[in-house]
């Protein structure tokens, strides 16, 4: 015991002594028959024994029969029959310690002397209380005389609240104490009237009032193990989380057991709450269990990391909170887990805490952390000697670590030492990573066929390798070469597809572009080409989406698995080998090989193919830039329609093919009336939402030789081969339906309207400007046209003539 617990000790021995030495000295037995029928009972009772869960005391129904004693004997009488039933409550299962009778009868004398002062003294005589209210103080004053001393002793001794004991494990009893009382007052008042004798009458509500304790007791006893039940649920549930961290880094499990042994008995020379103990406890196994979410290749990484990387490494303590913060521990874990990095003086992660806004369970946990770190071999660094280590984490208190768990760590660092290495970890805590599993024959697809160098020339002589290897150096270079020579892309694939064939046999080659989340075919060729074309593989779905999301080779998958392959029996594939294009921007494609002959690749193949597979990409890279910057230069950003430049191509050509077959050719000009207003009125983002769906009917209203085309602004060309007068007015009034049906479904108004001139071939002209320049000047007498009627329209509604109105609109 502490000496707050000895002094306490002492304490009621003084308090209690006297009363005990008092009631000795002035014994009389006022009737004889009538105390040993008392104190036989009160005996008996004291054996009727409730042990409390969670602390080393009982209960018994004996206040009962001292409440009675206070009510119908003297007081030596009923200090003798209390502490006589103390006496027999301590020798229960386990034989107690001299001490612990002594300041057990001490405190029940006083508690005894206590009650029986307030009932017989002056509240008696100077307040002319009644009896019944008398006997209630009197057992009010018992139960916390009787209670609260041991409440105290046991807090002191077990480290526990004194407020939280009491109310926990006694104050309950209060009631019981009450109707102990009443049932004392209403027995004397039974022995006043038949004797003495109907103090048996006691005997069946001491067993009621046992039993309602057991019961009670009992209760609570399930509460607790249920408790305990879900406590050691959560610890199993954390050696399972630490174990899964051990599965992502090996160093860490053995890591983790070290700081909790530190962190656990760093926090008890810090006299942490039992709470805060328990979430360091907790807190220290689970702290790293957010590296699951850093990558493999950044945690094992042998050397220091760069700015991005320690970026990707930051995250574990927002990802380890969130993680268990789903796991609803009774204790605060998460704070500890999500602050384990802050530093003292304001400059760690994730959240910049400072000084004691950092949890205390986080101040203890980074010190122990970075010491037992600092102690231990790592990727990029081999472990510094304990006191040095120790000499390192001093030099960081008011920086990094707070100085007064600093302070303590130094005192005991040794000490705690040969507790983590006194505690070795069980077998059961270790994964089976090494274990080898002999049954089974194959996985349900076979095996990778392993290929040596040995075996590969097996079969050859040493002049036919050099002259195989001569000739690979001579291929790669010439391949090499040819595929910088073009900015086409079906060019350098074709290529490829020639040039490769030479190195890696195949039936079947496809060279797939990476378009959003699948893979499209942008080049195949051999056998079963027209099923590869029509492919579209979903990122990560068969043997090139694997490839693709993976970013890793393949040999010898199944053909079949790809996404929509239906295998042709007479010309079956049942091999490939398909590896990553990666360019400067990541993973642009997937390039596969298929072959009829079941494990047709080897690991040679892969070695060439991945030899090439960098200049693949980069040429593969810059003709699809080439591509996208000369689809540019042709074609209108806003509505993807060709551009003016491509229309004067278009229609040179178109006129030169009418000019050769002696045919016709119409060109429309259309013009949007009232676009600017709704520019105005709405804004240009949805002005543009207007020409891209007017572009959209503009283009799906067309004949498919029909060509559409946006000169700029909202002007639209239509070059209409073979289009006579008649039906270019009825298509000009089509698509003005079209303009209105634009207007009205992005503005809720019929603001719009199309204005269409027509140039025909080749009465109006036999060029492509004539043509142009003829259909514009129409376009525009018409576009004045609308705008008179509109004039007249409105000036007429103003002067309020509906008939002229209805003849301008006939």
């Amino acid at each position: 015991m502490s000496k707050r617990a000895w002094f306490f000790l002492g304490f009621v021995y003084l308090l209690g002594s006297p009363i005990l030495f008092y009631g000795a000295w002035t014994w009389r037995a006022d009737d004889l028959p009538k105390f040993a029928a008392y104190f036989l009972i009160a005996v008996l009772a004291s054996r009727l024994r409730v042990p409390l869960p969670g602390i080393d005391g009982a209960l018994t129904v004996s206040f009962l029969f001292i409440l009675m004693g206070i009510v119908e004997l003297n007081f030596s009488e009923t200090v003798l029959l209390g502490c006589a039933a103390i006496v027999v409550q301590c020798f229960g299962s386990i034989r107690p310690r001299p001490e612990q009778v002594a300041f057990n009868v001490s405190s029940a004398a006083f508690a005894i002397g206590a009650a029986f002062f307030v009932y017989h003294g002056p509240l008696r005589s100077g307040a002319h209380l009644n009896d019944s209210l008398l006997l209630m103080l009197s057992g009010c004053t018992y139960f916390v005389l009787n209670t609260f001393p041991v409440a105290t002793i046991i807090s002191l001794t077990e480290n526990k609240p004194l407020r939280k004991v009491w109310s926990d494990f006694y104050f309950w009893s209060l009631p019981y104490y009450l109707a102990g009382a009443a049932l004392a007052g209403l027995i004397g008042r039974l022995n006043q009237r038949f004797g003495w004798q109907a103090t048996l009458l006691a005997l069946p509500a001491m067993f009621v009032i046992y039993r309602s304790y057991r019961l009670y007791v009992g209760k609570l006893q399930n509460e607790k193990r249920h408790v305990e039940e879900m406590a050691s649920l959560h610890l199993r549930t954390i050696e399972a989380l630490a174990l899964a961290i051990e599965a992502k880094d090996h160093t860490t499990h053995e890591h983790l057991r070290r700081v909790r042994v530190y962190a656990v008995e760093l926090a008890k020379r810090l006299k942490l709450a039992p709470d805060e103990l328990e979430a360091l406890r907790a807190a220290a196994m689970l702290h790293d269990i957010g590296k699951l979410a850093v990558p493999e290749h950044i945690l094992n990484k042998p050397g220091r990391l760069t700015p991005e990387e320690f970026e990707k490494v930051k995250i574990h303590t927002v990802v380890g909170a969130e993680i268990l913060e789903r796991v609803k521990f009774p204790y605060p874990v998460v704070p500890i887990v999500l602050s384990h990095h802050e530093r003292w003086d304001g400059s760690g992660y994730p959240h910049g805490l400072k000084g004691e806004e950092i949890p205390m369970g986080a101040r203890i946990l980074s010190a122990v952390d970075c010491l037992d770190a600092l102690a231990a071999d790592r990727h990029y660094r081999a472990a510094l000697p304990l006191d040095e280590a120790m000499e390192h984490v001093a030099g960081q208190s008011g920086k990094s670590f707070d100085p007064d768990v600093v302070e303590v760590l130094q005192k005991h660092y040794k000490e705690l030492e040969a507790i983590a290495r006194s505690r070795p970890t069980p077998e059961h805590e270790k994964l089976l990573a090494g274990l080898t599993i002999t049954r089974g024959t194959a996985p349900a697809n076979g095996y990778e066929v392993p290929t040596t160098p040995d075996q590969e020339t097996a079969s050859t002589g040493f002049l036919s390798s050099i002259g195989a290897a001569r000739q690979e150096a001579q291929t790669l270079f010439e391949l090499s070469h040819a595929l910088g020579d073009s900015l086409s892309l079906s060019q350098t694939l074709s290529v490829l597809s020639g040039r490769l064939q030479r190195l890696v046999p195949y039936d079947s080659i496809a060279a797939y572009i990476l378009r959003g989340n699948e893979l499209v075919p942008e080049y195949a060729s051999g056998d079963n080409f027209r099923q590869l074309v029509s492919l579209r593989i979903p990122l990560g779905q068969g043997v090139s989406g694997w490839v693709a999301q993976n970013r890793k080779p393949l040999v010898n998958g199944l053909p079949a698995a790809e996404p929509g392959y239906v295998s042709d029996p007479t010309k079956p594939l049942r091999s490939a080998i398909s590896v990553p294009l990666e360019g400067m921007q990541g993973v642009i494609g997937v390039l596969s090989l298929y072959h009829a002959k079941q494990d047709a690749y080897t690991a040679d193949h892969r070695r060439i193919l991945l030899a090439i597979s960098s200049k693949v990409a980069l040429s593969v890279e810059n003709a699809l830039a080439f591509q996208q910057a000369e689809s540019s230069a042709t074609t209108d950003y806003l509505t993807e329609l060709p551009n003016a430049r491509s229309l004067f191509v278009h229609l040179d050509r178109e006129l030169a093919r009418c000019k050769r077959l002696k045919t016709g050719l119409t060109v429309m000009v259309c013009d949007l009336d009232g676009f600017k207003q709704i520019n105005d009125r709405f804004g240009h983002l949805e002005g543009n939402r207007i020409l891209r769906l007017f572009s959209e009917s503009l283009q799906g209203s067309c004949r498919e030789y029909d060509y559409v085309a946006r000169m700029g602004g909202d002007e639209f060309v239509l070059v209409a081969p073979g289009l006579s007068p008649a039906a270019a007015q009825i298509r000009g009034i089509c698509l003005n339906e079209l303009s209105i049906l634009a207007g009205r479904t992005i503005c809720g108004e019929d603001l719009l309207a199309l204005s269409v001139g027509c140039a025909f071939f080749p009465d109006d002209g036999a060029d492509a400007e004539k043509l142009l320049a003829e259909a514009d000047r129409r376009m525009y007498v018409q576009k004045q046209e609308h705008k008179s009627a509109k004039a007249l329209l409105d000036a007429t509604r103003m002067d309020g003539f509906p008939n002229l109105i209805n003849n301008v609109v006939r």
